[in-house]
């Protein structure tokens, strides 16, 4: 039965849908992210300093540990941009499936309220029934 909120109630799980489909692919950036650091912590493990050697390797080695120390604070900040971006996206979502629950509230309210206005109409029309067999039996 169509009321005046199902238009809106169409609208808002569209939103909703698109809330979810946003929160989905911000967890895949976090899953990526976290992925990306992990991988850079076991790269700086991997890179082992020169113990002799002449000095140029020395040099190579700490920029190359530098570069991977830079390496890891950006993949840090990836990962903190992303858990922010997951958790605005739930709040969004929430906020979202809250609208969509309200309005489906209305809307079934309202489809009581005519449910009540029919099955009243109805009451009279077989009590006037009713009454036209009543008193047709009594002539």
């Amino acid at each position: 039965m169509k009321t005046r909120f199902t238009p809106l109630v169409k609208f808002k799980k569209n939103t909703m849908q698109k809330s979810e489909q946003f929160l989905q692919k911000a967890n895949g950036n976090l899953n990526s992210a976290s992925m990306a650091l992990e991988l850079s912590y076991r790269s700086l493990k991997d890179v082992e300093p020169p113990k002799s050697g002449k000095m140029g390797e020395m040099l190579a080695s700490r920029v190359l540990l530098d570069s991977q120390r830079e390496l890891i604070n950006h993949n840090k900040e990836w990962v903190s941009f992303a858990s922010n971006q997951v958790e605005q996206a739930k709040k969004q979502l929430k906020a979202d499936m809250l609208e969509h629950e309200k309005f489906q509230y209305l809307e079934f309210e309202e489809i009581k309220q005519e449910m009540k206005k029919r099955n009243s109409a109805e009451a009279k029309y077989l009590d006037e029934i009713a009454l036209m067999t009543y008193n047709g039996k009594k002539r």
